[in-house]
This record gives structure tokens, sequence and C-alpha cells, in this order.
């Protein structure tokens, strides 16, 4: 009976030592850093300065479609092997490129911080590499941007808004800082703005009838045709008649996507003022709502003259994608 109990006894103290080492380890693990959309690339200088690092550059450094003005993906950073350590490991996204091993991609969450992605590329010879960055080169970024997109919603949670209108007048919640303010409200819209240095991030939240979008090939039309109606009753510019509109020069994006398990009608362009010299970059997601019968449609547009909006962009869509319909 004394021996069984000493073997129990036993058993528990590795059990518990075992489980306090693994929360040790877990807990020396240093909070990642970095700015947001920003990509160290760990790589050697001649492959840097060559056909591989051109390679990378096409992949990451890529022009963001829906922006007035150029702007890359991400912001690269090239940190050659022998000095990546200490706290230059700590950057939130990480891409390793490691020659002389067999061909292949490799993703790896956590690895030198937290919260962190590690893709890691190998390969016999620069040729392998170019090779495996072309055939991966969309799940390299959208991996990346994923990163991004929940380190913004993370931060911004920690001074979460405090509306409920939201939710009681549309039966869902969304995720954004304090630091918004509501700039117009009605039964079934609601204006959002955040001060910026050069201009405002805003946000459209509004329902539509099930049967206001038609699902044919002129869907892009259709949301334009409304965001533009939306645009003149609810969104007034600086000068008389002048409203929100959508900048007809420039060809919107139009896909399809995934927002809290719904389908999700994805459109991206440029807007502007009618009568007013004003203008940047929207994004609007139409969520089809089958079972309250509805669209939900949530838009983030940018004004920030003369600088880069790229952030900005990121932010306003980590928000959206937080949408959660009752």
């Amino acid at each position: 009976m004394m021996r069984n109990f000493l073997f129990s006894v036993l058993v528990l103290t590795l059990i518990t030592s075992c489980g306090d080492k693994k929360k040790s380890n877990e807990k020396f693990l240093p909070d990642a850093s970095g700015a947001i959309n920003n990509v160290s690339v760990v790589t050697e200088n001649d492959l840097w300065d060559g056909r591989v690092g051109e390679a990378i550059r096409d992949v990451l450094a890529k022009p963001i479609y829906g922006l007035p003005q150029d702007e890359p993906t991400f912001t690269i950073s090239q940190i050659p092997p022998a000095v990546f350590s200490g706290f230059v490991t700590k950057n939130r996204t990480v891409l390793k490129i490691e020659t002389g091993k067999e061909k292949g991609m490799f993703i790896k969450d956590d690895v030198y911080a937290k919260p962190q992605k590690v893709i890691v590329l190998t390969g016999q010879s620069r040729e392998d590499i170019i090779s495996v960055l072309k055939a991966n080169g969309s799940k390299i970024v959208d991996t990346f941007r994923n990163e991004e997109l929940n380190e913004r919603m993370r931060q911004m949670s920690k001074s979460p808004h405090s509306f409920t209108s939201i939710k009681e007048k549309l039966g869902l919640t969304i995720q954004f800082a304090s630091i918004y303010r509501m700039a117009k409200e009605t039964e079934d819209f609601f204006w959002i703005r955040k001060d910026i240095t050069t201009g405002t991030s805003n946000l459209m939240i509004y329902e539509l009838p099930y049967d206001a979008i038609k699902k044919n090939d002129s869907m892009v039309n259709q949301i334009i045709k409304i965001r533009d109606s939306i645009g003149k009753k609810y969104i007034d510019g600086p000068v008389e008649d002048s409203y929100l509109q959508t900048q007809n020069a420039y060809t919107p994006f139009h896909g399809e996507t995934i927002i809290d398990n719904k389908p999700t009608l994805e459109t991206k362009g440029i807007w502007s003022v009618k009568n007013a010299f004003m203008g940047g970059p929207f994004i609007n997601y139409a969520i089809e709502d089958k079972i309250n019968k509805r669209w939900i449609v949530v838009e983030g547009f940018a004004f920030a003259p003369s600088v880069e909006k790229r952030n900005y962009m990121l932010e306003l869509e980590a928000i959206i994608r937080s949408v959660r319909i009752e």
C-alpha cells in the first residue's frame, strides 16, 4: 500500500514538474515587435543583391491594388544570417532563405517571439529558391497579411469602443478602438470616424434588403450604384452640393471572400467628393446574411492626403473582418 502511494506521489511530481517547465518555457518567449507591414528577410547579401532578392521583392513589395499611389505590400528589411540574433529575431513576420537543403517551404509559429510567423524557404540552388517563391507567392503574402490583421486587432482590443446602438439596431458586433467617434447615426446607418495625422479614417455600416443585390455579372456595378446613393444621402462634402461618390476613372476590384462564415462580396476602389478636390481608397464588404434575409454592408475609407495609406486600410480591413452577425 505504502509503495503504491509513494509511486503515485512520484508520478504526480514528475507530471507537475514537466508542466511547470513547459509553462516556464512558454513564458520565456519574448513579445514580438516591429512596425505593421514590415517583414524581416533573412538571407545572405549575395542572394539579396541577385535574382533571389529580386524574386523576393516581386512577391513582398508588389504594389497594392486599390491605392491612389503605388505602395508596397510590405516594407522589407534584409538581415544577413550572421547578424540575425538578439532583438532582430523578434519581428512579427520573418522570411528565411536557406540554401543547400531539400526544396520546400515551411511555415512556423512563434519561433523566436510571440506572436510570430516565420516562413522558411529551402533549396539546393538559387533556382530552387526562386521556384518555391513563385509557386507560393500568394500563400506567403496571405500568411503575413493575416498575421498583421490579427496584430492590429489585438492592439485595438486594448481600448475597445463602448457603442451599444450598433448591436441594438443592426444585430451585429464589430470591434474597433475607442478613439473612433460616431459621426452620424440613424436606424440603419452608422458613420464612424477617427482623426489621423492628415485626415480621417472612416467606417460606414448599414443594411440592405436581400433583393437589393442580385447575384449576376453586374454585381460590382450594383454595389457601386448602392454606395454612391448612400454617399449622396449620408456623407456630405465641405461645400454645397458635394458628397461622397466612386471615382469612375479607376476600375474597382471585385472579388469574393468569407466574413463570419458568410459569403461576402469584396470591392476595392477610389472614392472622391463631388465638387471638391478630395479622394482616397475604399474597401467595401457586402455580407450575405441569409438567415435574416438581408445584406450587411461595412465599408472603410481613408482621407489621408500626402501620406501613405496602406496601414490605415489594413486597420479598416481588420475592423471589418471582426463583424459577427447575431
